[in-house]
């Protein structure tokens, strides 16, 4: 099983798929995405637990998938977003600034999970990235700019290779 979210977590105004978020009984108008988003996977790890035979099935849980719309982080503050970006970064780290809250909210929450599930960290590698999404060239055509999704063949392709990877080599 392979599970993944955060992408609507950090949404905000007019692009928010939500205005409450419940939490038990208690209903909040708008709410700290991050603790939100640790608080839905700690529930899904509750159902993990209660639910899946770790003895018949491997569980993974994907990290979350960045995007590049501030091209300041990389180095070219003028540019469009992710528009015409042609290469990756040419680093083994990102230049702009690690998303390391998010990434302590997804250990946190998984390391209270009782059954074994792998993390299948894809932040870090698609950070570097920065010229694998749509663009342009995605949904919307030239009204609008596509920097959050990827491409096939492309980043996912790697992801995929992580995770075969880790199948056959356990």
């Amino acid at each position: 099983m392979i599970f993944n979210t955060f992408h609507w977590w950090s949404y905000r105004a007019p692009h928010q798929p939500w205005d409450y978020i419940k939490i038990g009984n208690k209903q909040y108008k708008d709410f700290d995405r991050l603790e939100a988003f640790e608080i839905a996977v700690g529930t899904w790890g509750k159902w993990v637990d209660a639910n899946v035979d770790a003895n018949k099935t491997k569980i993974f849980f994907q990290g979350f998938s960045p995007d590049h719309y501030n091209p300041a982080e990389w180095g070219q503050p003028k540019a469009n977003k992710c528009v015409n970006q042609t290469t990756p970064i040419l680093s083994s780290k990102y230049p702009g600034p690690y998303p390391t809250l998010e990434t302590a909210a997804i250990k946190r929450a998984l390391s209270k999970i009782k059954k074994p599930v792998t993390l299948l960290d894809i932040t870090g590698l698609s950070l570097l990235r920065k010229d694998g999404h749509p663009s342009i060239y995605g949904y919307g055509g030239a009204k609008g700019v596509d920097c959050t999704h990827w491409c096939i063949a492309g980043v996912p392709d790697t992801w995929n290779q992580i995770l075969y990877y880790l199948l056959i080599s356990s």
